[in-house]
């Protein structure tokens, strides 16, 4: 019992590590522009579906494909930012949350026709055997996004707190009009903030497709929801939250799934949505308006 119970955490915690990336990006968008962007993960999937395309057509390594993943995030993200988020900046936040809905389906729609199989296999990280610690045994590629999602972390708290841009993205954060009295060009600010937190998508999308080993349309769907999910756990604006809420994540569907069954796994971590979102909405609502 013991042993299935640290086993059971175990995968939790390396499963949570791929929502402790998507929570991060979420986390810096949300911190900075006070908006949810619900099409995060759409756009993820587009750089996922660009690198599955060129490795079936050209067969390419998994640097490369690497590489298509994340230019690929940053451009549907800078997509995304210039249709819903720059006309926005000043109005509606529920508008921009809406306008990234419907980019959403657009990047699903796109991928469904240019690959239109609802599953493609994508070349694996590691297919060797699984850490053996005793009795437990982690996955390596559950590691590494352990790892990663710890240094995205520690590299994205560098950038806010050691760094110029890091100043005067905390400046616009504040008191944007300040921000802009003082010189700093707020527009280019949040572009950049934008491209960076695409560019962590990226990464995270092509861990867990290269993990998982196949791609599907639903990567979308799920990387919003589980990003999202994690970013309310570890709380909003907190790039340290982002990666606990993750790990959070991770542990109660896997204990979820050990009791109640594989089943309840996805349905307990929506319902916890729901509450987390009833709870959160009218905090985000005053926010955003302020």
């Amino acid at each position: 019992m013991l042993a299935d119970l640290i086993q059971n955490s175990l995968d939790g915690v390396t499963a949570g590590a791929a929502y402790a990336l998507f929570a991060l990006g979420f986390t810096l968008i949300f911190g900075v522009l006070r908006r949810a962007n619900l099409a995060y993960g759409p756009a993820i999937m587009f750089g996922c579906y660009a690198a599955t395309w060129t490795h079936l057509n050209f067969g390419a390594g998994l640097l490369l494909l690497a590489v298509i993943t994340i230019a690929g995030g940053v451009l549907a993200g800078a997509y995304v930012e210039r249709l819903c988020f720059a006309p926005h900046r000043g109005g509606s936040a529920i508008a921009a949350m809406v306008a990234s809905f419907a980019l959403w389906m657009q990047f699903e729609e796109l991928a469904t026709i240019v690959m239109p199989r609802h599953l493609y296999a994508f070349p694996a990280l590691y297919d060797g055997p699984p850490l053996e610690l005793g009795p437990f045994t982690l996955r390596i590629d559950g590691l590494v996004m352990l790892a990663t999602a710890i240094a995205a972390c520690a590299l994205l708290w560098w950038i806010l707190y050691r760094s110029r841009f890091g100043l005067a993205v905390r400046a616009v954060i504040e008191q944007p009009a300040a921000a802009s009295l003082a010189g700093i060009n707020v527009p280019w600010v949040l572009v950049r903030v934008f491209a960076l937190a695409s560019a962590l998508g990226g990464v995270a999308g092509y861990l867990v497709v290269a993990s998982h080993g196949q791609i599907t349309p639903m990567l979308g769907m799920w990387s919003t929801l589980k990003g999202l999910l994690a970013m309310m756990l570890g709380g909003l604006g907190s790039l340290p939250g982002a990666v606990l809420g993750g790990l959070a994540l991770g542990l109660i569907e896997a204990h979820s799934q050990w009791f109640f069954g594989p089943q309840w796994r996805d349905l307990i971590a929506y319902l916890l949505l729901f509450v987390l979102l009833a709870a959160r909405v009218p905090w985000m609502t005053t926010r955003s308006a302020s």
